[in-house]
């Protein structure tokens, strides 16, 4: 098997390796990024639901960064949602924050009813940025 070429955000590499996965992985030109959620620095759930949203996008934005990439060039998303009937609203007030103009990417939408604590996920695969020159 190739050795896979694993994107770790800065200051988290103890979180994943204590896990047992990669938080994002490039490959073809892509990366595939882990599904990150609103965890505070010891790992616990943000209590409030939009800030752990917003934390959610923070460290997705941690690792998109660390590749050389952006939230504009992530082409699929998936979320994850416990209570989707209750949280929806809240959640989607915070999405522009972070998701930019249209054309926007695809996205799947899950609910589901046990998150380890966590109310919101986001995982997401973005296509890297040509290096100058390449």
């Amino acid at each position: 098997m190739a050795t896979r070429d694993v994107v770790f955000p800065p200051g988290r590499r103890a979180l994943y390796d204590r896990n047992r996965y990669s938080p994002a992985v490039r490959s073809n030109g892509f990366l595939f990024v882990s599904g990150q959620v609103g965890s505070l620095e010891d790992g616990s759930p943000e209590p409030d639901l939009q800030a752990q949203v917003r934390l959610a996008f923070e460290n997705l934005q941690a690792i998109l960064a660390e590749a050389g990439a952006s939230f504009d060039d992530v082409v699929d998303v998936t979320v994850f949602m416990v209570d989707p009937e209750s949280t929806f609203e809240a959640i989607w007030e915070v999405v522009p924050e972070y998701w930019g103009d249209a054309p926007h990417p695809t996205l799947t939408a899950v609910g589901v009813t046990w998150l380890y604590g966590f109310q919101f996920e986001i995982k997401v695969i973005a296509k890297l940025p040509q290096a100058p020159g390449g």
